[in-house]
């Protein structure tokens, strides 16, 4: 900390202090502003003097003038004696980071260095979608009280309901101080730098238990009896009808005078490379939630359940080019890397590179993994673009393309009754079937896609990965 006054007790209660911001104000008094007690004392003291001017039979415009000059040495007095704000230093500490939803807080400390008792204002200013506001229904910014003693320091808590994923900065603070009589006093503004990252939600961490549940299950109590691409040997057991030939293990048999299978459990340490297309197909809404926001969403679960099963996960955002692109994260530490990049990611009004996108694949990706592209399987996109490149990652990788559907579509394809239903059922029908045709084509080249509404997506994406494991096929 580095005020060098006594700590007010509510500052104790702080929690981690991350880095800190503190501006010393340049050399400037403050301008003079006049509080409303001034102007009601302006205005009842004239009537007053108007008044007794009547009475004394004493010429009006005498007694207006004594007392506007009385009022204006009041006014000076009151000025001068007010704190300047060249001897105040500010400083910010709080929360860095806040995932989209819940609040962060960020402190404003205010030291008055000066030889004279602090009383004023300050306004701490932050953008809308910050969401610095009494309440979250309400956009006025609160304005907090300062009662300082010289030497001494007074902290302000921000409570920020943030709107938007980003990076969210301060604007001016603006702060007044009065003088002991309240009728004026010293007007400034300061920029007080300071950075608060809302990351995205993480709403599917509600079905990270039961998958780790179900990979438990996978990898420890239920070997699989198949050999698949990429598995490992874990024990011998006698033959049963229904196993399959090829797991036969013919020293053993030999050794034992019985038939004797090999039987395989999924390969730890494998290599998942989660792709997010970040072109214009990921601006669409489905919804109040950005395609793009889903993706994430399902991106953060099969990224904390790879990490768990033992698997190296790497983050890729591409549209033209790359947006961001996280590799080599330790495990205890992927989620909070990938969440801080894609805090700042936003859509692209451009369409996916398919061939720069798979250049940049073949030339980071070079042992077998599993890429998982979070992208749109409209027919244009994909017909256009991506199929005619796909072979190239199915040759060497598992591929799964997860994309987001409109649950709206499927509402629309059954609406019967009026002109106008029946059309938009054709339509909405039309639409589904070209998914459709666009998911066979792609599972031809032995691609596998989840295709689900936004509530069933992240799940869908990590059973999708859940399966290929327990079948021995990563």
């Amino acid at each position: 900390m580095p005020f060098s006054a006594p700590v007010e007790p509510s500052v104790v209660s702080i929690a981690p202090m991350p880095p800190v911001a503190v501006v010393t104000p340049k050399n400037r008094r403050g301008s003079l502003i006049l509080t409303g007690r001034a102007g009601l004392v302006a205005a009842v003291g004239s009537v007053l003097v108007g008044v007794s001017a009547g009475f004394a039979h004493v010429p009006g415009w005498i007694g207006l003038c004594a007392f506007e000059a009385a009022l204006a040495g009041m006014v000076a007095a009151d000025y001068r004696l007010s704190t300047s704000l060249r001897d105040l230093v500010f400083e910010r500490v709080g929360d860095s980071s806040a995932r989209l939803g819940s609040t962060g807080t960020v402190q404003l400390g205010i030291l008055n260095g000066g030889e004279r008792y602090l009383r004023g204002t300050v306004r701490d200013s932050w953008g809308p979608s910050a969401g610095n506001h009494s309440g979250r229904q309400s956009a006025v910014e609160p304005r907090h009280d300062l009662s300082i003693a010289a030497g001494r320091s007074q902290y302000l808590d921000t409570v920020l309901h943030p709107t938007r994923r980003g990076d969210h900065r301060p604007d001016l603070v603006t702060i007044r101080t009065f003088g002991p009589l309240g009728l004026a006093g010293r007007q400034g503004s300061r920029q007080i730098p300071w950075r608060l990252r809302v990351l995205p939600p993480f709403d599917s961490r509600k079905h990270l238990p039961s998958r780790l549940a179900r990979l438990h299950e996978t990898d420890g109590t239920t070997p699989v009896l198949t050999r698949g691409q990429g598995s490992e040997f874990d024990s011998l057991r006698e033959y049963v009808i229904g196993d399959d030939v090829r797991s036969i293990d013919w020293r053993a048999t030999a050794r034992r005078n019985d038939v004797v299978v090999r039987t395989w459990r999924p390969e730890r340490d494998r290599h998942v490379v989660i792709v997010l297309d970040t072109g214009r197909t990921s601006a669409g809404r489905v919804g109040d939630i950005p395609k793009l926001d889903s993706a994430m969403d399902a991106a953060l679960l099969l990224a904390a359940l790879a990490t768990r099963a033992g698997d190296r996960v790497d983050l890729l955002a591409y549209d033209h080019q790359v947006r961001s692109y996280i590799t080599g994260a330790l495990p205890g530490r992927t989620l909070a890397l990938f969440s801080d990049a894609m805090a700042v990611l936003e859509p692209s009004l451009v369409e996916l590179n398919a061939t720069g996108l798979v250049k940049y694949l073949s030339t980071k990706v070079r042992r077998r993994s599993l890429i998982v592209l979070l992208t749109s399987i409209d027919a244009a996109p994909i017909s256009e673009g991506l199929l005619a490149h796909i072979k190239q990652l199915t040759a060497r990788h598992q591929v799964i393309i997860g994309s987001v559907a409109d649950p709206r579509i499927a509402e629309l394809a059954t609406a019967r009754g009026d002109a106008d239903s029946v059309f938009g059922a054709a339509s909405a029908a039309h639409a589904l079937a070209q998914r459709r045709k666009t998911q066979a084509e792609l599972g031809t080249h032995g691609v596998h896609v989840v295709d689900s509404v936004p509530d069933r997506f992240a799940p869908a994406l990590a059973d999708m990965y859940l399966h290929l494991k327990a079948t021995g096929r990563l």
